[in-house]
């Protein structure tokens, strides 16, 4: 059993800190926008409704992006399809920096978000797939750590430029940003091994075992031999059905919880969170300076739940974090209802911050790539993450238009929605910590269960 970062291979530590580090962008690319929505509604000309379409068009973009990723990882390998991203994501900081219209930033926008998308399913999945059991909530932990650093990144890269006097040429320069950490990433890319279950879901296990040797691995034969016999429905010669009544419960656990990562308000707040400000009296400059002390929050808080989710586990820190947003958010409801108290907001939207972060943000990305087996694995991760992605972008489009008659109303229903979280984490929501990726594929196909009434019959 590994105890310590040291023990890791070279080749696990680069895999999974290079498939962790795919959040970064994931993070940069979806709150860079936060900083230019003025900018752009003066420069375009653009009404709250179609203020709404300028931010969503990139989600609908990770919807797609969700929906095709899974099935080519599945057939690609996550290697490739990263790498495929990563690429996608260059090529659309480059075309908003140039955009000559608004049609064509648009169309930039979307491509960046089928990278967002497409790299919110295989990133996780592509670390889980490398990492040993005791570490694995951590290593793909570390891909939220990255996001949230992207999200700080991008609040302070929108104050530095804020300063520089450039007018409205400012949010091109926001959003070209992401430019350099895109073609970082493709470099990174070169050098990480493939997985080691996407490689025995192809029958190579050769090669799987290989890989597993070099990921440090004391049992390489008798893991891919566990392997496949988790594919025991490949090796008959049938493509495994994501869609079965065996997979009904891991299905629904992975819709609610995307669906409920969003309706917690965090993304809009993070797409809006200047405007959030600026509806409160806060400046222009004012306001992004206070963003970055809320991402800093952010980042301390998913730092402190990354390190602790393999001990605490993953259903009580959702516990814990549905109460403190259910709260917060409240709190916030209130302030603008009574139209006073504006040095508060900072403060209730840091706490929540950490109470996203400490759940929701931590958990996600964990949970949805533990709970399918490896055969559907990436397909299932992909049902999740593109119900996330729908959701973030009907509430992304709708948010200016609700905010037109005070930004109670949407505060109040984010908050309302933390209390339907916390009911179906505790009726629903198994604890995964400490298990292997096949001990949980028993564990949602309810075999265990069977069993264990089996015996005691």
């Amino acid at each position: 059993m590994i105890q310590s970062w040291r023990e890791f291979s070279p080749a696990l530590r680069r895999g999974a800190l290079t498939g962790a580090a795919t959040g970064f962008l994931f993070g940069f690319d979806t709150a860079v926008i936060s900083g230019s929505t003025a900018l752009l509604r003066e420069q375009f000309h653009l009404s709250s409704r179609a203020l709404g379409w300028t931010v969503s068009a990139a989600l609908w973009g990770t919807v797609f992006g969700a929906l095709a990723s899974g099935p080519l990882g599945q057939r690609w390998g996550g290697r490739a399809v990263l790498r495929l991203l990563a690429a996608f994501y260059a090529i659309s900081a480059l075309g908003c920096a140039l955009s000559p219209t608004w049609s064509w930033l648009i169309a930039a926008r979307i491509l960046g978000g089928v990278a967002v998308g497409g790299s919110s399913v295989i990133g996780p999945v592509y670390v889980a797939e490398l990492a040993p059991a005791q570490w694995r909530g951590r290593l793909v932990g570390m891909f939220q750590v990255n996001v949230v650093v992207g999200v700080l990144m991008a609040y302070s890269s929108n104050y530095i430029l804020e300063r520089c006097d450039l007018g409205l040429r400012l949010w091109r320069w926001e959003l070209g940003a992401a430019f350099l950490p895109a073609l970082a990433l493709l470099l990174l890319l070169a050098g990480v091994p493939e997985s080691p279950r996407w490689l025995s879901t192809q029958r190579r296990y050769d090669e799987a075992r290989s890989v597993l040797f070099a990921l440090g691995s004391r049992d390489p034969a008798g893991q891919v031999y566990a392997m496949a016999a988790s594919n025991a429905e490949d090796a008959r010669g049938e493509r495994p059905r994501l869609f079965t009544r065996a997979h009904r419960r891991p299905l629904l656990i992975a819709v609610a919880l995307g669906a409920f990562n969003q309706l917690s308000g965090i993304n809009a707040i993070l797409y809006y969170l200047n405007d959030i400000f600026g509806a409160a009296g806060f400046n222009r400059l004012t306001s992004s300076s206070l963003a970055v002390v809320v991402g800093a929050m952010n980042l301390i808080a998913t730092g402190i739940a990354v390190a602790a989710i393999d001990r605490v586990g993953r259903r009580r820190l959702l516990v814990v974090g549905s109460i403190g947003m259910a709260v917060t958010l409240g709190g916030v409801a209130s302030l603008f209802v009574r139209h006073s108290g504006k040095q508060g907001l900072a403060a209730l939207l840091g706490i929540y911050m950490i109470f996203f972060a400490v759940s929701q943000g931590a958990v996600i990305w964990v949970y949805l790539s533990e709970i399918f087996p490896n055969a559907v694995r990436a397909r299932g991760q992909s049902v999740g993450t593109t119900t996330h992605w729908v959701m973030n972008a009907i509430i992304a489009n709708i948010f200016p238009t609700l905010a037109v008659y005070g930004m109670a109303m949407p505060f109040t229903f984010f908050g309302s929605m933390m209390v339907l979280q916390l009911i179906f984490v505790l009726t629903c929501v198994p604890e995964t910590r400490g298990k292997t990726l096949e001990e949980i594929a028993t564990l949602m196909s309810g075999q265990q269960m069977r069993q264990s009434s089996s015996r005691h019959a």
